[in-house]
């Protein structure tokens, strides 16, 4: 399944909000800044993908990578 930057975040949102947790909190946990929290949630196609895996680890969501088939792994 294919996922745009908007769904995750809006993933993001929905489970930050879900767990009761403040932007600001997200950003403290996370290590990141507010400014990257809001505009990852709004969708910014040029967030570092780095600090969106850290985010996605803060916040208990999990992510499957699969290669095609006949990829080596």
């Amino acid at each position: 399944m294919r996922y745009t930057p908007t769904e995750i975040g809006q993933l993001i949102r929905d489970t930050r909000k879900t767990l009761g947790v403040t932007q600001k909190d997200l950003a403290l946990t996370s290590g990141t800044g507010l400014r990257f929290i809001v505009d990852l949630e709004k969708g910014k196609e040029t967030c570092e993908i780095g600090k969106v895996l850290t985010v996605l680890n803060t916040l208990g969501i999990r992510i499957a990578l699969t290669p095609p088939p006949g990829a080596k792994e």
